[in-house]
This record gives C-alpha cells, structure tokens and sequence, in this order.
C-alpha cells in the first residue's frame, strides 16, 4: 500500500513539472512575431518487430517556442526539444541544428505501436500526429504442430500447422512434389494442388497419399515460413512378377525382376529351390530400386548359366506388419541350331547317263532319230528325301537314279 501511494506522489510531481514546464513555454513568444507551421506531414511507418523505426518533424519559424514528442495513446511525453524525457533506453531524439526534429526507437517492440505526436507549444498549440505499425514475422508454434505420423491404410487422420505473427498468418498446406491432396468436403471427397487452413483432415487413406505435406505461413511479412510433415501409411507387403516363367539357354546371361510394394520399409531378397538365400557374388548380381516411398523394383541377374542354375527362384518382400513372395520359374532352352550351307552334291548322285552331253558338231543325219528325253543340270534339284526332283518331264517329275539309267536303255532299245 505504502509502494502504491509512493508510486502516485512520483507521477503527480513529475506532470506538476511538466505542466509547470509547459505553462511556462506557452508564455514565450517567437522573436520574429511569425507563427510557427509545419514543413509537411509525418509519414506514418510500418516495421518488422526488433528494428529501428524513425519519425522526422520540421517546424520553421519556431522562435522561442518548443517541439516535444508524445505517445498520443497514453499522453506519455517522450522528449521536449533535444532532451529525452521519458526513461526508456531505446528512445533518441536529434535535431539538426536547423528546423527539423526526429525521434527514434531501436529495437521496437509491439508495445511501441500506436500514434506519435509533434507538438509546438505556440497559440494555439500546433500538432502532427503518425502511427506505428510493429508487424511480426510468422512463425509456426512447433510445439502445437503436427510432426511425422502413422496411420494404418484405410484409417484417417488429421495434419495440424498453428503460425503465430502480426497480422495473423494465413496457412496454406500443398506437396512438394506437387501431388493432389484429398480432403472431404461434407460427403464427398475432392482433389485440390492446395488446401487452406490450419488443419486438414484425410480420411481413408490410401498409399498413394504417402509423403510429405507442407505447410506455409504467410502473412505479407518476409520471410514466409513452413513445416514439413511426412505421412506414413502402413501396410503388409504385395510382390508380383511381370515374367514368371523364363527360358534360357546355357552359358548365356538372364535377369528376373519383381516389385514389391510395402511400408514400413521392408527387407527383400531372393531365394533358390529350397529357399536358400542369394546373395551377390560373381555369379549372382543382386539390385533393388526404389520406385517411390513405398514401390520396389528387385532384379536378380545370373551370369554364365549352367545346368544347376535352372530351377525356381523366389523373391521374398518382409516388413514389421507381414511378408509377401512371388515365384519365377527359370527353364532350360535347347541348344540353338546354327544354320546350314547348302549341300553339295556327291558323285553317288549322279550316273554316267546323267551328264550333259554337248551337241555335235557335225550336221544331224538325213533321217531324224526319234527324240530321246533329255536331263538338263539346270533342271534338276535335290528333294528333301535326297531324291532328284525333275522340271518339265512330263508326268513322270521324281525319279531315283537307278531308274533314270533303266528309262534310257529302254528308250534306245526301241529306236
């Protein structure tokens, strides 16, 4: 009680003072009879939270009159002429010799917003006034923000993102990688690149909706801020095989694939026959690709294949939740048959009644001789039974050799 009544005779002494202070300016008169008036306005300013804010004002024909600042919401004088009144360390006040005074705050805090007041203490008393507007960049309370979550597939869940500034942020959620967010809007679901909003719900999800969700804090105070959170959608894995039963040939080199798809993020490997583990070596090249957050490209390469290596293979996708395996049946190929020349003909083939025989050189006889078939090389051919196929013969176009020497002999029996 005794703190409270100290405290009210020190601000009723300090305004007797000032009020005596000023009773006493308001008496004085400029030397040259001109009134005071002011040089233009006071602008009014807008500043981020723990910079320097800067109000200038000028007054000419001052005399012997005086300019004081004060904070017009409170009725608080800051400073009279070039003296700081007030007990604040972040306050300054300069003049510059000639007509113009400024007042400066260092490191303003919200609490310095509202009006400022220039004050000449002519008559009537002469006043400017401007505002100070103390924004504050958003920042997103980590504490009351969502961080990595979980969700079996098919459950729901709901993504909070709470931004604190001045003025109030605006909160916009989107995907980095610029996917579509499912929200549901009463009874149906929509799509939409971006979502409003400090809180979103998704319900139902899908695996597709795995990833990372961002949101971004905005309100016309730089820099913007974000958050990321990474959803998780947690199922058994499923394998499939695109190819499931391969052949192949000795000696040659044959990959199988599968992909798996699973999370959390599972263990995947392939097995032989009776379920004995591959693992990379020479003969065995192992590669697993990540397709997406949840997606598996797995590829098994055997080198130089032999005989044992042809079997069934397994390729086997493990994760905290259960496992999955897929079968590839790999099959032996026979040989591959090169492509033959043509063959030649052997002298077995042919007969000495075979050959072509030039015509003579001399003139026929005057008595034509009947005309006896003829056997032209250009029109013959090998047959698929090793026989000769005959072109033009008449009837009689597929014969063995032996016969060919019969039909001659007889032909020229009854000439």
């Amino acid at each position: 009680m005794l703190h409270a009544r100290n405290l009210l005779t020190y601000v009723q002494r300090k305004m007797g003072l000032s009020l005596i202070f000023f009773g006493f300016m308001y008496t004085c008169r400029a030397a040259t009879g001109l009134a005071p008036e002011f040089l233009g306005t006071i602008s009014n300013l807008t500043t981020s939270q723990g910079r320097d804010a800067s109000f200038a004002c000028s007054v000419r024909n001052l005399g012997g009159y005086r300019v004081a600042w004060i904070k017009s919401d409170t009725k608080a004088i800051l400073a009279i002429h070039d003296h700081v009144i007030t007990n604040n360390a972040r306050l300054d006040i300069t003049h510059n010799d000639k007509d113009t005074w400024t007042l400066t705050l260092r490191d303003v805090q919200t609490s310095d917003r509202g009006p400022y007041m220039c004050q000449v203490n002519s008559t009537p008393v002469r006043s400017q006034v401007a505002h100070l507007e103390v924004v504050i960049p958003p920042r997103i309370e980590d504490d009351q923000s969502s961080s990595d979550v979980a969700v079996p597939e098919g459950g729901s869940v709901k993504l909070n993102c709470r931004a604190e500034g001045f003025p109030k942020p605006a909160v916009t959620w989107r995907r980095p990688g610029g996917e579509m967010i499912t929200v549901r809007k009463g009874a149906n679901k929509m799509k939409a690149e971006k979502v409003a909003g400090e809180v979103i719900h998704l319900h139902k999800v899908t695996r597709s909706e795995m990833g990372s969700y961002m949101c971004i804090a905005n309100n016309g105070v730089p820099p913007a801020v974000s958050k990321t959170v990474q959803l998780n959608v947690n199922f058994q894995p499923q394998i499939s095989a695109p190819v499931q039963l391969i052949g192949a040939r000795r000696r040659s080199e044959q990959s199988l694939s599968c992909t798996a798809e699973a999370s959390p993020k599972p263990i995947n490997y392939w097995t032989f026959g009776t379920g004995e583990m591959i693992v990379a070596n020479e003969k065995f090249l192992v590669k697993e690709e990540p397709i997406n957050s949840y997606k598996f490209r797995l590829t098994l390469t055997i080198k130089h294949l032999q005989g044992p290596d042809f079997g069934t293979y397994r390729c086997i996708s493990k994760n905290s939740i259960g496992q999955a395996k897929e079968v590839v049946e790999l099959y032996e190929l026979a040989p591959e048959v090169l492509p033959h020349a043509p063959e030649n003909l052997s002298d077995e083939d042919y007969d000495d009644d075979d050959e072509y025989e030039a015509p003579p050189e001399t003139p026929p006889p005057t008595h034509p001789a009947p005309r006896s078939p003829t056997y032209s090389p250009s029109s013959r051919t090998r047959g698929p039974s090793g026989a000769f196929i005959y072109r033009g013969c008449g009837p009689l176009t597929k014969v063995f050799p032996s016969m060919v020497v019969l039909l001659a002999l007889f032909v020229l029996c009854h000439q």
